[in-house]
């Protein structure tokens, strides 16, 4: 996909488009990184928040009693 740099306010700037941006998975306010490589060429990456090991226990403890009976019959 190619875009153009323009003018935004005293800065430069690319634009993405909804489409773009649903495909990225971001939305207005997201947080990227933006790192710059040999060459010139730029990667932006989304800042995305990991849930914590509270969050992820509690998570697996719901799936545990939600499918207690399964998980008995499998082993």
């Amino acid at each position: 996909m190619i875009k153009t740099i323009g003018k935004i306010g005293n800065s430069q700037g690319v634009t993405f488009d909804s489409a773009l941006m649903e495909l990225a998975h971001l939305k207005v306010g997201d947080n990227v990184n933006v790192e710059v490589h040999d060459g010139g060429t730029i990667t932006l990456t989304p800042v995305r928040a990991r849930p914590s090991k509270a969050e992820i226990s509690r998570v697996i403890r719901a799936t545990m009693k939600d499918y207690a009976r399964t998980m008995k019959r499998l082993a």
